[in-house]
């Protein structure tokens, strides 16, 4: 009788525990998460093209954790030691967890609409709310249709039977609170502000950077020309940090002439978990963002050095 007990026990827990989302069949035709669902496979396969990676359905091809996996390494410069390729749906979820755990570290949101489980299974609703978070993370200036919700059937299965409801579901925000963002992020960071300032007023500022620049990594023997591309391998931007900083960083904790993506990513990557230790602050900046040459980015970084350190 006591063992009749504890199993009624848990099969309680286990009903109570049961609830499920499913995307209501009128939202899945609405043509705005089609739009979605479309710019988010433009952008997986943009950000792996170059591993040759083609996504062709967001429910079918990211329940493995391969696709995120490797857009982790190549949005964070992070690549866990997990096989390829894992067959076995043990094999999956074991990778899932892995990748979800590095994932969830940086997207930094308190409550999480995905799990390994919704994402293994497939789960259309929990693999949007993912992606959706990563782009809004690692590059925030991908455009995504705005305004996008669906109607979501919530079931809940429990002793006292089956419990359903409707809710609306936000995918992405409308178009006003993305300007209110934007406008936030603006002020929090003057780097954003003077790079829309006329182009001569640009240019002077990158000139002075320039400047500061050269004269601190005179006494290594380099000298930087170009901002926006000498930067985007991560050496010099190390080498800089330990000349400002004063402390010499080994040889073995970087790669001095990186040839590949994950090498440089590796280089930035170090170069901001550094800034980050020192507390100089950049906003929105990833390692991903600099490798790729992006202005804006790199001249983040370099002006929060320049400020720290005796630039006007």
């Amino acid at each position: 009788m006591e063992a009749d007990k504890d199993e009624d026990n848990m099969d309680y827990k286990t009903f109570q525990a049961d609830e499920r989302k499913m995307i209501q069949p009128a939202s899945l035709k609405d043509p705005k998460l089609d739009k979605l669902k479309e710019a988010l496979l433009e952008w997986i396969n943009t950000t792996l093209k170059a591993e040759h990676i083609v996504v062709q359905s967001l429910e079918e091809d990211l329940y493995d954790g391969l696709v995120l996996h490797h857009l982790l390494a190549r949005l964070a410069g992070v690549r866990l030691s997990l096989e390829e390729m894992a067959l076995t749906a043990s094999a999956q979820i074991r990778k899932l967890e892995a990748v979800l755990e590095e994932l969830d570290q940086r997207l930094g949101q308190q409550e999480t609409k995905w799990d390994v489980s919704l994402i293994h299974k497939k789960d259309l609703l929990a693999t949007l709310h993912l992606l959706v978070a990563m782009v809004r993370r690692f590059q925030p200036e991908v455009e995504l249709p705005a305004d996008v919700k669906v109607q979501v059937a919530v079931v809940e299965v429990s002793r006292r039977g089956i419990r359903s409801d409707v809710q609306t579901d936000v995918l992405t925000e409308d178009s006003g609170a993305n300007s209110e963002a934007l406008s936030a992020t603006e002020r929090d960071d003057p780097m954003e502000h003077l790079l829309r300032l006329e182009a001569q007023e640009v240019t002077a500022v990158k000139q002075a950077i320039l400047h500061f620049v050269n004269k601190n990594m005179a006494s290594v023997g380099l000298r930087v020309s170009d901002l926006d591309k000498q930067f985007s391998d991560g050496v010099i931007l190390l080498l800089l940090i330990g000349q400002l900083e004063g402390f010499f960083i080994p040889l073995s904790d970087f790669s001095l002439t990186p040839v590949s993506h994950e090498e440089m990513l590796h280089n930035v990557s170090l170069a901001l978990s550094l800034l980050r230790d020192l507390d100089v602050r950049v906003s929105t900046v990833e390692a991903h963002d600099v490798v790729c040459q992006d202005v804006a980015a790199t001249l983040k970084v370099l002006y929060a050095l320049f400020r720290k350190h005796g630039g006007a």
